[in-house]
């Protein structure tokens, strides 16, 4: 019997890593490094990257839009001082250089909900466990103060 015969049928399968999404996202991801090195000064690479904010959320579809919009509105209104980037296509928000949060639409990755996220630079720590990605479906009052709430403890 030959080596090919012996192999399950499931051991033709492989597995090719990254899903399209991801493939894409780490190609956005590439083009945003590339465009912000070749801004001049900070002042222009913060407005470059605001409009590329901007466009960004303007190309989303739907719910993701409304949210996407309604979360930048919030972040310029509760915390002026956070820049804008893309991260990995979607829209992002910094402090001194370092991302702190960022939204990500159900599309981007076909997923049941757009979330809102903290990295680690966020100051959300609680005992030994805490959230860092927050489901969002609707932008509300009660969502709002949430958020408003979660931005203000991630800066401090």
């Amino acid at each position: 019997m030959t080596k090919s015969a012996q192999r399950p049928a499931t051991a033709a399968k492989s597995f090719d890593g990254f899903s399209e999404e991801e493939r894409a996202a780490m190609k956005d991801h590439a083009r945003e490094l590339k465009a912000e090195s070749r801004r001049l000064s900070r002042a222009d690479k913060e407005a470059a990257a605001e409009q590329d904010v901007v466009a960004k959320i303007a190309e989303l579809a739907g719910t993701d839009r409304v949210l996407a919009e309604a979360f930048h509105q919030l972040l310029k209104k509760v915390a002026p001082d956070l820049t804008s980037k893309l991260w990995y296509g979607m829209p992002a928000y910094c402090k001194d250089g370092k991302m702190v949060c960022f939204f990500q639409s159900a599309a981007k990755f076909k997923s049941r909900y757009a979330t809102i996220g903290f990295s680690d630079q966020a100051r959300l720590d609680e005992d030994t466990l805490w959230p860092t990605t927050y489901a969002v479906t609707e932008m509300n009052a009660a969502t709002e103060a949430r958020i408003t709430e979660l931005v203000v403890r991630a800066l401090s």
